[in-house]
């Protein structure tokens, strides 16, 4: 591994120490939210700005209520989603497993300077021992190099990744803080309706003179389905408010798994691979003292030990993390609820329709029933009327 490598790892170190101290802060209970009646001044400003956001003569206020406290969330992960869509490296996974089996494909048992070359050997002018292993070696070395740098460009990309998720949680939690702030003035607006808006309303339809109660009315009934609108819309933020919530643990996984990943990295760039260099700098000298035959096997079996439980380590931490890497961030069951859910809304949403349908068929009916029978008791009593008119003293029943 070059000097520039080493040097690179170890000042990335100091890096992942600083983000392993980083507390990141927790999120209060998602059923919190503080109305404007038990809120700190500074609090009660805020809900209050968001109330006057709410028009009731705006159907597109009431919508739109809310929406744009997202607006910043969106923009960081979607410039989080073009960083991902602009790398051009592969799973860091494939150059630890590379440095793996290159370090296991090298042995060290190769070396043994006092075995001598065959007649065979010296005939196809094949190399001496000693000579095939330091060949072996600067290749295996400039593969080893390869990937350590590798290696090293992915761990500055995993920890741009954790910076980003970083503030990815912030602005979460920030957004998740200000839905609490619109479902506390939406809740304090629909109580402003249902004690005084909709009541003094009322009283205004009841003092109308008769001509303008139709309007009054209309007026009535458009103000109530803003108010239920206003209603599932605050509702809608309470569940996007506990999405938003469980979100969150979603994004520090995702955070820890990349820091277990860096400092794997991290390990093998300071300890596996010089620990290898080492240990095989120490085989060649071993190797060219005859008299230290049994320190050179002593060796040889201490670096194989070592390469074997680091390798076996690595590769069980790598399995772990990638199988949570690669799990779903939603389950397919939630998928699937969520899809009946929604099948099950429209079917509803289709039966809620036709039946309102029937209902303005049936009404259309009555209406033209009643108004047959009121055309009817008018011709009746205008003929009654006539009939009293013109045979006074005459009394014929109506028929």
């Amino acid at each position: 591994m070059s000097e520039t490598i080493r040097k690179e790892a170890e000042k990335t170190m100091t890096m992942v120490k600083e983000l392993n101290d980083v507390v990141l802060p927790e999120p209060v209970d998602a059923g919190q939210i503080v109305p404007l009646a038990e809120a700190d001044p500074g609090v009660s400003d805020e809900i209050r700005r968001r109330m006057d956001e709410i028009d009731m003569a705006d159907t597109n206020s009431i919508v739109a209520f809310g929406s744009g406290a997202q607006t910043e969330l969106q923009e960081i992960s979607q410039s989080m989603l073009d960083g991902v869509r602009n790398k051009d490296v592969g799973p860091a996974g494939d150059s630890l497993r590379g440095i793996v089996s290159t370090i296991r494909g090298f042995a060290v048992s190769e070396l043994d300077v006092r075995r001598k070359r065959s007649w065979w050997e010296r005939l196809m002018g094949r190399a001496a021992p000693f000579a095939k292993f330091t060949a072996r070696f600067e290749q295996v070395q400039g593969q080893i190099d390869k990937i350590t740098d590798d290696l090293l460009h992915h761990e500055h990309t995993l920890l741009k990744d954790i910076k980003s998720l970083d503030l990815l949680y912030e602005k979460t939690l920030a957004f998740y803080d200000e839905l609490a702030l619109y479902i506390a003035a939406g809740e304090e607006k629909l109580a402003e309706l249902d004690g005084q808006v909709i009541p003094a309303k009322e009283a205004e339809v009841q003092a109308a003179p008769e001509g303008d109660q139709v309007m009054k009315a209309q007026e009535l009934r458009d103000l109530r389905a803003a108010r239920d609108d206003l209603e599932r819309r605050v509702h809608d933020l309470r569940l996007t408010r506990q999405v938003t919530m469980q979100s969150l643990p979603s994004i520090r996984l995702v955070q820890e798994n990349d820091k277990s990943l860096v400092t794997k990295i991290n390990s093998t760039l300071v300890n596996t691979v010089p620990l290898w260099e080492t240990q095989l700098a120490q085989a060649v000298t071993i190797q060219r003292s005859t008299e230290a035959a049994a320190a050179v096997r002593d060796a040889n079996d201490l670096t194989n030990e070592l390469l074997t439980s680091n390798a076996k380590n690595l590769r069980e931490s790598n399995r772990v993390i990638r199988e949570e890497m690669e799990r779903g961030v939603f389950d397919i069951e939630a998928v699937k609820q969520a899809n009946a859910d929604l099948i099950g809304t429209i079917e509803e949403s289709l039966q809620i329709a036709d039946e309102g349908k029937a209902r303005r068929a049936a009404a259309e009916d009555e209406l033209k029933a009643m108004e047959a029978e009121l055309r009817t008791t008018l011709a009746a009593a205008k003929a009654r009327k006539t009939g009293l008119g013109d045979t006074a003293g005459t009394s014929v029943p109506a028929q």
